[in-house]
C-alpha cells in the first residue's frame, strides 16, 4: 500500500527524493545519533553506576525527540504563512526534554529505593 501511494501521490514529484531522505534518515541515525547519545552516556556515568540505564534512556530519547523537533526549531520566522509554524516550537521542545529529564530521575530515585 505504502510503495503504490509513493508511485501514485500527486504530491510526490520524485520518489528518489523520498529514498534519499530515508537513506539520510537512517545515516543520521545510525552513524550521528547513537554514537553521540552513547558516547555521552559512557563519559557521564560510571560504568556500573545505577544511573547507567535511566541516563541513557534519557538521552536516547531526549536525542530523538531534538531530532524531530530540530527541522521546526530551526526555520526562520516569521514565515509568509504564519499558519505553516504556529507554535513555539523551541519552548514546547524545552518543556518534551524537562519531561523526559524529570522521568528519568524518578525512575532513578525508583530503581533507588527497590534496592
Amino acid at each position: 500500500m505504502g510503495l503504490s501511494i509513493l508511485l501514485t501521490d500527486p504530491y510526490i514529484r520524485d520518489p528518489w527524493d523520498v529514498a534519499r531522505w530515508l537513506v539520510g534518515a537512517v545515516l543520521l541515525h545510525d552513524g550521528v545519533l547513537v554514537p553521540i547519545t552513547l558516547a555521552v552516556g559512557a563519559l557521564l556515568v560510571p560504568r556500573d553506576g545505577p544511573w547507567r540505564g535511566p541516563l541513557r534512556a534519557g538521552l536516547f530519547t531526549a536525542a530523538c525527540l531534538t531530532v524531530v523537533a530540530l527541522p521546526a526549531i530551526l526555520t526562520p520566522r516569521p514565515a509568509a504563512n504564519p499558519t505553516v509554524l504556529p507554535l513555539d516550537y523551541v519552548r514546547d521542545w524545552l518543556v518534551a526534554v524537562g519531561v523526559v529529564a524529570g522521568v528519568t530521575g524518578v525512575v532513578r530515585v525508583l530503581r533507588g529505593r527497590r534496592r
